[in-house]
């Protein structure tokens, strides 16, 4: 019994990382539009977060046949529990990234190059959600606690962006709109960063029980 329990586990964590692929692939794509200027990329987020969604209720059944047909102890429960919390700040992941492909056409074919904080952005956000699934997989706590800190320079970026996007109404007042669709991208961004450091914390609960200080 504990053997297909455990073989269940192990696929549970295959399905995982596919779900993690599926997000650092959306916002990859959602960067190269917003990069290049070109829609193709854009209108690829929403087929990979359509993938996105119907993982998540992939997982969450499997999860919930583990729950019921196993007799899992303490530390499977909280890997269990942490994986259903884990799949829905991915599965938001993939809606923002979408987000983000939505505003692209109305940036009439301008690129990001006058922001290059986004850039650093994106590249900062999928390293972390790349890592705390690492962190998951591995049950490694301290690469989990290492994504939690890394929010700090996400959030420094999305400082920097408010500061250029200011620049660039100040220089160029025509520019207001596009200012503006590029911040709300940042945004987008900066909320991708705060559901990694969502699922790092979920990381570090399935592995002591401890979540944001408070045991469970």
């Amino acid at each position: 019994m504990r053997n297909k329990f455990d073989q269940q586990l192990f696929t549970l964590n295959q399905e995982l990382i596919q779900m993690g692929v599926m997000c650092k692939e959306a916002i990859a794509l959602a960067a190269e539009a917003l990069t290049t200027g070109h829609t193709e990329a854009a209108h690829k987020v929403s087929e990979v977060d359509s993938e996105i969604d119907k993982q998540e209720r992939d997982i969450e059944s499997l999860c919930l046949k583990l729950f019921l047909q196993q007799q899992p102890v303490a530390k499977d429960l909280r890997q269990i529990s942490a994986a259903l919390k884990m799949i829905t700040d991915m599965e938001r992941i993939g809606d923002q990234a979408a987000d983000i492909a939505e505003i692209i056409p109305f940036l009439d074919g301008k690129k990001s190059e006058e922001c290059e904080p986004i850039q650093k952005m994106a590249e900062a956000t999928i390293k972390m959600v790349t890592e705390s699934i690492d962190a998951y997989v591995k049950q490694d706590i301290k690469l989990a606690k290492a994504t939690v800190g890394y929010d700090d320079v996400v959030d420094s970026y999305f400082n920097e962006v408010k500061i250029t996007l200011t620049r660039i109404i100040a220089e160029h007042s025509g520019d207001g709109e596009y200012a503006l669709d590029l911040l709300m991208i940042a945004k987008y961004f900066e909320r991708i960063g705060d559901h990694a450091v969502n699922i790092a914390e979920w990381v570090i609960f399935s592995i002591t029980g401890d979540h944001k200080g408070k045991k469970l």
